[in-house]
């Protein structure tokens, strides 16, 4: 059963602004360790940045309200690609106990581009 939404669509060059504009403060504040050396690996960083900047406020929509603090950092998701390709949300840590605490099992997510926009779709799965 469905516990909750999230969807949100990022500006790549705004992503690529932020990059040039504030460098390693911008990337250390919003994404995991994990996430910088994919992008590092990506032809398009700034493009795979903003698939996961998509993702953490995707997920943030589809849970916070469901939570004591109705918010939380958002490094605390992270989104890696599966061997097959397709992205997945990272259930462990801080991030899993929230997800309990809000009654969510599972979270599925689709991560899209189009010209400039980066958009990432999620179903939070109920208990």
């Amino acid at each position: 059963m469905t516990k909750g939404i999230g969807i949100d669509a990022v500006s790549i060059s705004e992503i690529e602004r932020y990059m040039e504009t504030f460098g390693d403060t911008f990337i250390k504040r919003t994404f995991t360790e994990q996430e910088v050396v994919m992008s590092q690996l990506s032809a398009h960083p700034a493009e795979y940045l903003a698939t996961r900047f998509a993702a953490k406020e995707a997920v943030f929509k589809a849970i916070a309200h469901f939570t004591k603090d109705k918010g939380f950092d958002l490094r605390i998701v992270e989104t890696l690609n599966e061997a097959d390709g397709y992205p997945a949300v990272q259930m462990k840590g801080k991030l899993l106990s929230l997800a309990e605490e809000a009654g969510v099992a599972a979270i599925n997510i689709t991560m899209t581009t189009e010209k400039d926009f980066a958009m990432a779709f999620v179903v939070a799965e109920a208990v």
